[in-house]
């Protein structure tokens, strides 16, 4: 599973600027890396991982802005067309998930 999180967030006062750079580290810090600006993704092993960061990023909602949340599949994620100045590139391959015993 993929959880991408898109934000919108204002940044006109310095209160509100501070409020969106703690949103960016905090789900930084929850394993979330930069898609593009304000699209932070998480690779998760299952359904029931991602709705635990599901829940987490809910936890760190600031008081103003637009977040969406949305949970695909790594099929649905592999499916991503990419273009940079109207050149494809192939996107990054998914994160492969280690398990410990």
């Amino acid at each position: 599973m993929w959880v991408l999180v898109f934000y919108d967030l204002p940044t006109d006062t310095i209160k509100e600027r501070k409020a969106a750079a703690k949103f960016r580290k905090e789900i930084m810090g929850d394993g979330f890396t930069m898609f593009q600006f304000s699209i932070y993704v998480r690779h998760c092993a299952s359904m029931e991982n991602a709705q635990v960061h599901v829940k987490r990023v809910k936890s760190l909602l600031p008081e103003y802005g637009n977040i969406g949340i949305l949970c695909i599949t790594d099929k649905q994620f592999a499916d991503i067309q990419i273009f940079i100045c109207k050149k494809e590139k192939k996107p990054n391959a998914p994160y492969q998930q280690l398990e410990l015993f």
